[in-house]
């Protein structure tokens, strides 16, 4: 594909999102790295990537909704034409009803965290020691802004490579179900940067989110390890007034692997095995993905709405395609 296709493909991506996702996370379908899958006659598009034999496909059908089901078995045609399985994650209850038509075995395989801006108060006694942490940074000289990714790039480079020291020589950055920082779609984030003795040591990237409860979708962060407690709460904080005082609708924490699990969310094309096994990597899988401490930051804030989130495979449930999507999210 030449660069004005590829140029081409991403406009109407970002067009399509803007049109028809209602998926908090739906904007990480723009990240640098993922295919889209377009049908002639068919408004829409699927984003996937591939690994191994499989199609692991992020986030549901973006088209409308009498569209999606025409988009996903052709998508489904052009993997079979591949020698491909279609795998999917990151499923809103509506797609997993959709996929659970066309043949795909469906769980739920976590939880997304939403707090609805005009009713958010850091007041009272639940809040306290949130307040405190947040009083305690901005107390250490913290100070806060809004910034251009070009005017504090090095600076963001710099404290990535900081981060992923501080994890241990074997973690990789995760990829797919996370944002970044770059790339064609830079321009629609937002990016806050704390900043102690003038050098930034934290950062929270934001990314829009469309549909029923738009707003903006906390994305990507990073700290540096050495920094007082409430760094990334101050930070967030300040964004939160800023969305706020814009009228912004939602802050959306987006989605944590095995968290939230419920038989009673499940549909009617669950696989036993397969919940058997998010059960088991909710209880024992911290070092495949970081979901205690993502689960403990997004509750502190009181979040006001948690959906379920779906993993779906085309046909029987394989535990290969579970390793695939880790695979592409470099959980592993």
């Amino acid at each position: 594909m030449s660069t004005t296709e590829e140029s081409v493909a991403f406009d109407s991506a970002a067009q399509a999102l803007r049109k028809y996702a209602d998926n908090p996370s739906a904007f990480l379908a723009l990240n640098s790295g993922t295919e889209y899958f377009v049908a002639p006659g068919a408004e829409g598009f699927v984003a996937y990537r591939t690994s191994g034999r499989y199609l692991v496909q992020f986030g549901g059908v973006f088209g409308p909704e009498g569209e999606q089901e025409k988009l996903l078995n052709a998508f489904l045609a052009f993997a079979r034409d591949k020698r491909r399985t279609v795998c999917a994650i990151q499923l809103q209850r509506a797609d997993a009803d959709l996929y659970a038509r066309c043949g795909f075995t469906v769980n739920q395989v976590g939880s997304s965290f939403s707090l609805h801006l005009p009713e958010f108060t850091l007041k009272g006694s639940r809040f306290m020691k949130l307040r405190n942490k947040i009083s305690r940074a901005r107390r250490s000289g913290l100070r806060i802004e809004e910034a251009a990714l070009a005017d504090v790039a090095a600076e963001i480079e710099a404290l990535d490579r900081r981060w992923l020291r501080g994890k241990g020589r074997h973690v990789k950055e995760i990829e797919f179900l996370v944002g970044q920082c770059g790339g064609p779609a830079q321009g629609e984030r937002r990016l806050f940067v704390g900043r102690l003795e003038g050098a930034v040591v934290a950062y929270i990237s934001y990314s829009p989110a469309y549909g029923s409860r738009p707003g903006w979708l906390h994305d990507l962060s990073r700290r540096d390890t050495e920094v007082p407690p409430g760094v990334m709460e101050a930070v967030n904080a300040q964004a939160v007034e800023t969305f706020r005082s814009e009228g912004a609708e939602w802050l959306h924490f987006g989605f944590t692997p095995f968290t939230g699990l419920d038989p009673d969310v499940e549909v009617a094309a669950a696989s036993g095995v397969t919940g058997w096994f998010m059960r088991f990597l909710a209880d024992h899988g911290e070092k495949v993905y970081p979901s205690a401490s993502q689960l403990a930051y997004k509750e502190k804030w009181g979040p006001h709405l948690v959906l379920p989130e779906y993993l779906a495979f085309h046909g029987r449930a394989r535990f290969g395609a579970i390793w695939q999507i880790l695979r592409v999210t470099k959980s592993v």
